[in-house]
């Protein structure tokens, strides 16, 4: 299956895939931000530098990250958390990340990923419809799905 777009409103670029895995499985993938560069397609997420053993709503961790050859780290808050389901966290330029996890059966999933700047700021969404972020966003979005596919298609 090919990842499909998905329509999640203004200001939200949302991507999903079926995977041959259980919701549980991937869940813990998603919700441990020191595994982060396992799920990443864009090229641009490196090793964690600082994160909790178990991630709560609130909780921060820092990862460091590579753009454009620019080697730079970020701390991220955790927004939302929902056992199985749900997995968000704040970037510190006002933007979400966020994974949900649709369980299909007891080894199949819908993964849905979304870059989410609804609430960054008048300038920021400026920045980032400007920027070509938003398309950008899409091609990693559809490059770490993909990757997540295939990886548990290979089991």
């Amino acid at each position: 299956m090919t990842v499909t777009v998905v329509d999640a409103g203004p200001r939200q670029i949302s991507r999903s895939v079926d995977v041959d895995a259980p919701a549980a499985e991937l869940y813990a993938l998603a919700a441990d931000p020191r595994r982060h560069h396992e799920l990443d397609g864009s090229g641009t997420v490196r090793d964690t530098v600082k994160a909790p053993t178990e991630i709560v709503v609130g909780e921060k961790f820092s990862t460091n990250m590579k753009l454009y050859g620019v080697p730079y780290r970020i701390t991220s808050t955790v927004s939302a958390l929902t056992p199985n389901e749900v997995v968000e966290w704040r970037h510190p330029m006002g933007h979400r990340w966020r994974w949900e996890f649709a369980s299909l059966s007891p080894t199949r999933t819908r993964v849905t990923e979304t870059f989410d700047y609804r609430d960054a700021g008048p300038i920021k969404n400026k920045y980032y419809e400007l920027s070509g972020a938003r398309k950008a966003n899409a091609a990693g979005i559809e490059a770490t799905l993909t990757k997540l596919r295939d990886r548990y298609a290979a089991r």
